[in-house]
């Protein structure tokens, strides 16, 4: 079987030759003898295109890298997947200027601003400018871009700091307009003649969902909102919505993409009670899976936290895989998994990427517990979670390639 045919028997619930390993790459120190150079910059970190339009890092990751890192990790054995971030519109209308306060007139740190002016209104979206990260880690861009992690606990005035500014984000996050369509086909037309050549698949990153919430409000915004001004809440969701679904649709005009992922780390229970998560997420999850299978496709879904109670309503929602299933950081009982949910939907996961920093014999041991607990139900995806960053050990990475080749 090649890499893609493996995954597609793993989401259609038949048995592939063996169980796929797959891993994401966000900062994972280049391992000896698999480093490159492209224009000349030494590619010391490997990433991964999942994070176009989100992330800023400090030598661009490009399409050829993309290449080059499946390449890689197929020479090793591994099962890659090319993923392809789908893009939002922001109308023509819309202008902004940014500018940067200096430490001491908003607090200690310089402080980032980014203002629109929309034919909604005006919005003022203000973000601390903090000390650089450590190598390999994503760095905090030089200006406010509306979505990325790091506005989330440094902000200072957060996108959305109440309901007057809802109507403005509908401008700032739209449906793809025919420029980010033509940058759609353009892309695919390389992605796709480099997957069928290489045997793997493809997922499109083409849902928010309640992240895309969370990226405008911040957390504790969110969360009160959703219990102190539920209209004003469900006119966000429903405008982050809208826009996912729009995005979706673009993915799907791709006969090459296999999966469609819509994201949710920010969905789980940590944030959310079962409650609120049948209210805001559910029923647009739901119109999202019955789109892609309209079009023969699959729906994946991310969520890190809180799967035994909320895994069972992603399989009711029509979802086909589940990112991921973690013994580690969520304390998830594989057997449980295997019992209650891998008759229903695709796993992935099954050891946690911090597990990688242990000794062989702990890496080894986690490996075929995975293995043994859900790789007979054919539905089964081996995956460091969520993925290997710059604190990864290389060695650990190794262990657990080798460990699980002893299954096949």
């Amino acid at each position: 079987m090649t890499s893609r045919e493996r995954i597609q028997a793993v989401l259609a619930g038949h048995s592939p030759d063996h169980v796929p390993l797959t891993t994401w790459c966000f900062g994972l120190p280049a391992p000896p003898g698999l480093r490159w150079e492209l224009d000349g910059e030494p590619r010391d970190y490997w990433y991964s295109l999942r994070m176009e339009h989100l992330h800023t890092t400090t030598v661009p990751w490009t399409l050829e890298d993309d290449f080059r890192r499946v390449r890689a990790w197929r020479s090793l054995g591994v099962d890659d997947v090319l993923d392809v971030s789908i893009p939002w519109s922001v109308d023509p209308e819309v202008s902004y200027t940014d500018r940067v306060l200096p430490a001491g007139q908003e607090g200690p740190y310089p402080v980032l601003v980014r203002e629109y002016e929309t034919p909604a209104g005006h919005l003022r979206h203000a973000v601390r400018q903090t000390e650089p990260e450590p190598p390999g880690w994503p760095v905090q861009p030089d200006h406010v871009p509306l979505i990325e992690d790091f506005n989330i606990p440094r902000a200072v005035e957060h996108a959305v700091s109440s309901p007057a500014d809802i109507p403005v984000i509908s401008y700032l996050f739209a449906a793809p307009d025919s420029a980010a369509r033509h940058w759609f086909a353009e892309r695919m037309a390389q992605v796709a003649a480099f997957a069928r050549e290489e045997g793997v698949a493809v997922q499109a990153w083409s849902a928010f969902g309640m992240d895309g919430v969370v990226w405008l409000t911040g957390t504790e915004g969110a969360i009160m909102m959703a219990l102190d001004q539920p209209e004003a809440f469900a006119q966000l969701v429903d405008l982050i919505a809208a826009t996912d679904y729009a995005r979706t649709e673009l993915a799907l005009t791709s006969p090459d993409v296999d999966l469609v992922v819509q994201r949710g780390w920010y969905s789980s229970t940590d944030f959310w009670s079962p409650a609120l998560f049948d209210r805001y997420v559910f029923p647009h999850l739901q119109e999202l899976a019955a789109l892609v299978h309209r079009h023969g496709r699959k729906l994946a879904y991310v969520m890190t936290t809180g799967v035994e109670k909320l895994g069972p309503r992603l399989a009711d929602a029509g979802v086909d895989l589940l990112y991921f299933v973690d013994p580690l950081q969520d304390g998830i009982d594989l057997a449980w998994a295997r019992e209650h949910l891998a008759d229903r939907m695709a796993l992935v996961g099954g050891l946690n990427a911090l597990t990688l920093g242990r000794e062989p014999a702990v890496i080894h041991a986690a490996v075929q517990r995975a293995l043994e607990t859900l790789g007979p139900t054919g539905r089964f995806i081996l995956h460091p979670v969520d993925a290997l960053f710059p604190d990864t050990p290389w060695r650990g990475v190794e262990a657990m390639i080798a460990a699980w080749a002893e299954s096949w």
